[in-house]
């Protein structure tokens, strides 16, 4: 009578067909051990993960002011506190933390310490020749759309320093008590560009 597959004898052959077909193989070696490999570098990342490899910098002081282009141009990151404001759309925020994309030798740095309109409108990450303030008039509506979203994903992410001030625009007065609300008090009092204003239906 033939040996059924769930008898105890067919057992030692059946792992010894097992690791004869591994090891009759190069491929079937080489796959094992780079199996093998993946597991020690998963085991070995869980166990780096709970120690951190740097401390964390220092928390710089929330600043509430307006800026001129001028003195926007002083924070791209290369002062001694590194501290990194991006303007969008007559916005300022402070995007200090994250520093490794608009901080000096990030992909973002052109946008450091300046107006990101312009080039977050157009896609382009060269750094703008205007030395004044850009009043974005000669966007079209698609690349204002653009500004728009990218307004809001700032809003979301960074901090609101203030606003970029046009030409003989004179600051505001910050109190400690205004918050959240100068913000949204200044996104209402924008000017309406050709583009913005509400269309009959």
């Amino acid at each position: 009578m033939a040996d059924s597959p769930d008898s105890p004898d067919s057992s030692p052959s059946f792992l010894s067909g097992i690791i004869n077909e591994i090891f009759s193989s190069y491929l079937n070696i080489a796959l094992i051990g780079l199996i093998a490999f993946l597991l020690y570098k998963i085991v070995r990342s869980s166990n780096d993960t709970s120690t951190p490899s740097a401390p964390p910098e220092p928390e710089l002081p929330k600043i509430r002011r307006d800026f001129t282009i001028k003195e926007l141009k002083e924070f791209d990151g290369n002062q001694p506190d590194g501290r990194v404001l991006v303007a969008v759309n007559g916005s300022v925020y402070d995007v200090t933390k994250g520093k490794r994309f608009y901080g000096p030798g990030g992909p973002y740095a052109a946008f450091g310490g300046r107006d990101a309109s312009r080039g977050l409108a157009t896609f382009s990450v060269v750094s703008s020749d205007k030395e004044g303030y850009d009043d974005l008039s000669d966007l079209n509506s698609m690349e204002m759309d653009s500004v728009r979203e990218w307004e809001l994903q700032f809003k979301e992410k960074y901090e609101y320093v203030g606003r970029l001030l046009k030409p003989g625009e004179e600051p505001a007065s910050y109190s400690d008590e205004e918050d959240d609300n100068q913000q949204d008090s200044n996104a209402s009092n924008k000017p309406i560009n050709a583009d913005d204003k509400p269309k009959a239906e």
